[in-house]
């Protein structure tokens, strides 16, 4: 694997859940608190199995990410014996949208951002990655979400107006994330090089896995600046 250059890139664009912030931890938090309430109990690990099942489909139903996220607790409901409130789901959208930051991220935006400009592409609405984002001590130059385009990720269409948008003026783009199955997949098919960041877990995913051949693969967003500055 040869080493990642900073100057064979314009521009680091992002996935957001997952990548930057912490939505695992928001999802299963937040689903807990409403299964316990209806004396429901179940593992973790079944909650994000479940995520990962159904976001996609209702992703593909369309819909606005709040339609998606209302249709996903929905599920939760019909699959669980219990019948969600408004506020409940309401709920559900504002965890997510208030995800925390991974520790590393901070740092690892100011350092990257030094090096050229950030983006992100997102499978969200506008004003709810405006509120993840916020918290952020970076600037994104550019910030491109499913409801700008009509679609979600891995939709290929989607993902290359995406890029064409961040790659204005003939723009080079690395894309870093941790998905499989939403980014480093599609990204590559694109011909995109791509840095999976492959956190280690102790519980299923709120994404499914596919086979991909990332470009580099790091433990964390530390560990990819880790590499960089190696190079310096």
């Amino acid at each position: 694997m040869t080493a990642l250059r900073t100057s064979d890139y314009d521009v680091f664009s992002f996935d957001c859940y997952g990548t930057l912030v912490d939505w695992e931890k928001a999802i299963v938090e937040y689903l807990q608190s409403v299964l316990l309430a209806h004396d429901v109990h179940v593992f973790d690990g079944t909650i994000l199995e479940f995520y990962a099942e159904w976001e996609p489909l209702e992703q593909r139903a369309g819909g606005s990410y709040r339609d998606v996220l209302t249709r996903v607790m929905g599920r939760y409901g019909s699959r669980l014996g219990f019948t969600a409130t408004s506020e409940e789901s309401d709920g559900f959208i504002q965890a997510i949208a208030r995800a925390p930051a991974f520790e590393d991220t901070p740092e690892a935006l100011t350092k990257l951002s030094d090096c050229g400009e950030l983006a992100i592409i997102s499978n969200t609405d506008s004003d709810l990655i405006q509120e993840t984002i916020e918290p952020l001590p970076v600037e994104f130059q550019t910030v491109v979400t499913a409801q700008d385009l009509g679609a979600y990720k891995p939709n290929l269409e989607m993902l290359k107006k995406a890029f064409d948008k961040i790659s204005a003026g003939g723009k080079r783009i690395l894309h870093v994330a941790e998905s499989s199955f939403h980014d480093i997949a599609p990204a590559s098919e694109l011909g995109f090089d791509t840095v999976w960041i492959q956190r280690s877990r102790e519980h299923s995913s709120a994404t499914q896995n596919v086979e991909i051949e990332p470009t580099w693969v790091f433990s964390s967003l530390a560990e990819l600046v880790d590499s960089i500055e190696s190079q310096a």
